[in-house]
């Protein structure tokens, strides 16, 4: 297996989902040369990405928004990028018709996808030549991990990995040694959201307990809430408007991410960022972030969490950086001299 090409073109929380995948492709072929087709709007994630060799971003939001020429010549730019290569294999792991659509045309003998009764689009099958096995009842990161090493016959180890490296920013962050706690209360869908008064209720004992309460935004309505949030938190900080990346910084530099399911709380977990992510409508099961002493979900579908809930996670998650503290505090204690 000379070149093999990853196709998921969006959101954030995917990109960071289909990490483990790039990890385990990566031990299987070490020699491989690995290309990701991810849109534009999103190609951050794949570019930090340690083992992928190229990164292909065609501006397919943007066309959908704006049907510009200039998004239109970076839509062919790709195609002519994605053509160059001939690939032992194409992996199609987002299984809708604009996924399919690249995966036919990249030049390639074997296209692999999920069955017609796995995709979001039943029609887009008609670009695979080889059709993914069955994965039963597994997480979203572990079914795409699963399905292509069956696939491809090499065999995966239990444990995910998430090999990235976000670039550093140009100052450090966080200088002062107090360390923040971002809150991502914002959510793509009404229906998602937790109650401002849970969040206000949560930073304000997150506040008292030594964390300076950090609230990025991306649009005017969200900045509206995270300045009412701020109000009433003490010391909280609303964050400038920030590209991606800039987020991203701010969640590297950060001591613990409490959040909704969004893909920055996804990045947190991946970063190894004692992370709590909320769930109210959708599925934590299937969803969820579960790295044993870092990372929990709570609640789930029709059964948002308590704030009780979240700080219980918040103790559990933290546990062992406050263990490893008292354990250096008694090590250094131990080898003062009397």
């Amino acid at each position: 297996m000379k070149r093999i090409l990853v196709i998921k073109i969006t959101s954030l929380g995917d990109m960071v989902h289909t990490l483990p995948l790039i990890s385990d492709l990566r031990r299987a072929y070490p020699e491989a040369k690995i290309d990701w087709v991810a849109d534009a709007s999103c190609a951050d994630i794949p570019s930090w990405a340690v083992g992928v060799d190229r990164v292909i971003s065609p501006p397919l939001r943007g066309f959908k928004k704006q049907r510009s020429l200039r998004n239109l010549g970076g839509i062919l730019k790709a195609v002519r990028a994605l053509r160059r290569e001939k690939y032992d294999a194409v992996v199609d792991v987002h299984g809708v018709m604009k996924s399919a659509i690249v995966a036919r045309l990249a030049r390639s003998p074997r296209r692999y996808g999920y069955g017609a009764e796995f995709l979001g689009e039943p029609q887009a099958v008609f670009a695979y030549t080889d059709i993914f096995g069955p994965h039963g009842d597994a997480t979203c990161r572990h079914k795409m991990r699963m399905v292509v090493a069956n696939a491809l016959g090499y065999e995966i180890e239990p444990r995910e990995h998430n090999a990235l490296r976000v670039p550093a920013p140009a100052t450090p962050l966080n200088a002062d040694g107090v360390p923040r706690c971002m809150l991502f209360h914002a959510t793509s869908a009404e229906i998602k959201k937790w109650p401002q008064a849970s969040w206000i209720r949560v930073g304000q004992e997150l506040a008292r307990r030594g964390y300076r309460i950090q609230l990025p935004w991306g649009s005017d309505k969200e900045r509206a809430e995270s300045e009412a949030l701020a109000a009433e938190i003490p010391g909280a900080e609303v964050l400038p408007k920030m590209t991606i990346t800039e987020v991203a910084q701010r969640v590297d530099a950060s001591a613990l991410v409490v959040g909704m399911d969004t893909g920055f709380v996804h990045l947190a977990d991946a970063l190894g960022k004692p992370s709590v992510m909320l769930f109210t409508a959708t599925d934590a099961k299937h969803f969820g972030i579960h790295t044993p002493g870092q990372s929990l979900s709570i609640g789930d579908r029709g059964a948002p969490p308590t704030v009780e809930d979240v700080l219980a996670a918040v103790d559990h998650v933290t546990a062992p950086q406050v263990a490893g503290s008292v354990g250096a505090a008694g090590s250094n204690k131990a080898q003062s001299p009397a």
